[in-house]
């Protein structure tokens, strides 16, 4: 029988290590499940994780809350510097009493326009009967002049005083016409004043809208996780500011082969058992299954391949249970999942005892 050199006693025992590392690994990643029709897999908690950001370039004035500091839905968390929104705001007030007085005058303007179409209209009347009288007694005129009763010097004249008549009442409709023109024009005046009225009140509430933006509000209840910036500090638009943790949207993510994934219902109830409190039980259920398998290659062929598919699995923990033990809730800790696969199926003892309600 041939001896084993030293050299090959100590490849074996690195194989057999890795083998051993390999299964250990594996029981870790992977736990076994504990009956059958419960498929287990490890996770850590985690929760929907909201930005805190600014929508407006600006400076940070004061942020209101630190890393660890449970904030409220609505709560104001950080505040912008508002000082150049504020000389903007008194810009566009002046502007809107400027547009508001301009409004006015042009009325005034349309006033004064009807008041000068109105004495047009009566010198046009008068300029009417100034042309009749004159007609009258030029035609009076002209008869006594076929008899020779009056001089053809005073029928001249009447025929020039008919004629200045005419033309002053067509001076007088003129006038008319112009006047009415104007009134169009004072008119156009008062929309264009209305319409600077509007602008600058459009710009006062988007101005509003801009300083409502500098107080940055928690959009839910949470936990603030990280305080990326500063006060002092400048952001862009969209710049963070605060990582603030969803504390009603807690979940563990685990990874289940193609065999126990394809039996996950949504909805399944679930039990987790953290590292940190393995005496207590938490109740949860299946929120989500993934349609599309991880750790895949592009293309399976066998059956056997296919097996190997990992397919992600995401358990909710209810809100209400969260709600009721708010203060222990704490994201990245880790622990192993438990998916009643068969609905009739009774859970372990193990996972009974120590459940939360």
């Amino acid at each position: 029988m041939p001896s084993i050199s030293r050299t090959g006693w100590v490849v074996i025992a690195v194989v057999a290590g890795m083998a051993i590392g390999g299964f250990v690994l594996r029981d870790r990643l992977f736990p076994r499940d504990l009956v059958e029709g419960i498929a287990s897999g490890n996770g850590r908690i985690e929760a929907v994780e909201v930005d805190i950001a600014a929508r407006s370039p600006g400076r940070i004035r004061e942020i209101l809350v630190d890393e660890g500091d449970r904030v409220a839905a609505g709560q104001v968390l950080v505040r912008m510097d508002t000082d150049p929104l504020m000389a903007q705001r008194r810009e566009a007030e002046a502007q809107l009493k400027r547009a508001e007085i301009g409004v006015e005058t042009a009325e005034a303007q349309v006033a004064q326009r009807r008041a000068e179409s109105q004495a047009a209209l009566a010198v046009v009347e008068q300029r009417r009967a100034e042309r009749d009288a004159a007609d009258q007694k030029l035609g009076r005129t002209e008869q006594l002049a076929r008899s020779n009763s009056v001089s053809l010097q005073t029928l001249d004249d009447d025929r020039a005083r008919a004629l200045g008549s005419r033309a002053a009442l067509a001076a007088a409709e003129a006038q008319v016409a112009a006047s009415e023109a104007a009134i169009g024009a004072a008119r156009s005046q008062v929309v264009n004043a209305q319409a600077a009225v509007e602008a600058a009140k459009a710009t006062l509430a988007r101005i509003d809208v801009e300083l409502a933006d500098a107080e940055l509000r928690s959009p839910r209840d949470g936990r603030v996780q990280y305080r990326i910036a500063q006060p002092g500090e400048i952001v862009g638009a969209g710049g963070r500011i605060l990582d603030v943790v969803d504390l009603g949207n807690v979940f563990m993510t685990i990874f289940l082969p193609t065999e126990q994934a394809g039996r996950v219902q949504l909805g399944a109830e679930v039990r987790i058992v953290l590292d940190a409190a393995p005496r207590y039980v938490l109740p949860a259920e299946v929120a989500f299954v993934a349609d599309v398998a991880q750790f895949t290659p592009k293309t399976v062929e066998t059956v056997k391949e296919r097996q190997k598919l990992m397919f992600r699995v995401k358990a909710r923990i209810s809100p209400d249970l969260l709600a009721a033990h708010i203060d222990r809730v704490k994201t990245g800790l880790p622990g192993v999942a438990h998916i009643r696969l068969d609905p009739a199926l009774s859970w372990p003892a193990e996972l009974d005892r120590g459940l939360l309600e």
